[in-house]
């Protein structure tokens, strides 16, 4: 397909977006950059493409055990009948008095959209504090739509998240053929992957929040983070 593709400067020639007052040298390099707006787009699939050809991750053969709003749950169990899963890991261990600002403002993200996100996948979110813990602190946000488990034992995240159980955000995807599951893909880019000026972060990024952010003058700024209040 990338061979039959025209050239991203050739498709910037196409745009006739002008704006009042603006110079030729805006004009210039906004048409520039459209061009390699095109190309984030084309590696944005690319990487895609290059995650849904993935070999067969490893198969799931410990029973993990969660627990959830309406009592104990299986690994499959969180499947519901969909064949593709998600496990969002957030950062609320015991030894937290509250849940970590950053995952909140992430998960906050999805109460509106996880309606459209489970018609296609199950979307489940996990911590490893008590399963009353996660009710409470998902009432206070008054999110209706979240499922969340609590992982008591901690055998889930010490196997997927962190092997020294350390409270940190995990994001797993796993898939099921029949009776089988294995693991898909995980958000695997961390401290070691980050670039000098960084935080670390993912790509693409999924958190619509810095998305946004990246598209003005500021950008995501080195001072500011979310709050769980304002």
């Amino acid at each position: 397909m990338t061979g039959s593709l025209k050239p991203a400067a050739e498709l910037a020639k196409t745009n006739t977006t002008r704006f009042p007052n603006e110079s030729d040298a805006y004009r210039r390099a906004r048409q520039a950059l459209l061009a390699e707006e095109v190309e984030l787009r084309r590696h944005i699939e690319r990487v895609a493409e290059l995650r849904r050809a993935l070999p067969p991750g490893g198969e799931v053969t410990k029973a993990y055990q969660f627990i959830g709003e309406s009592g104990q749950a299986s690994l499959a169990d969180l499947f519901g009948n969909k064949q593709t899963l998600i496990i969002y890991s957030y950062m609320f261990g015991p030894q937290r008095e509250r849940p970590c600002p950053m995952c909140t403002s992430f998960m906050g993200t999805w109460e509106a959209k996880l309606p459209d996100i489970e018609q296609r996948v199950s979307f489940v979110f996990v911590a490893r504090s008590p399963i009353a813990r996660l009710i409470e602190a998902k009432a206070a946000r008054g999110w209706t739509h979240h499922k969340v488990y609590s992982d008591a034992s901690g055998d889930y995240t010490r196997d997927y998240v962190s092997k020294d159980d350390a409270d940190v955000p995990g994001y797993n995807v796993f898939w099921r053929r029949g009776g089988t599951i294995r693991h898909f893909w995980a958000g695997e880019m961390g401290p070691g992957t980050t670039d000098p000026g960084q935080d670390p972060r993912g790509a693409p990024d999924m958190d619509p929040l810095w998305t946004i952010l990246d598209t003005t003058p500021e950008g995501r700024g080195t001072d500011w983070y979310p709050r769980l209040g304002y």
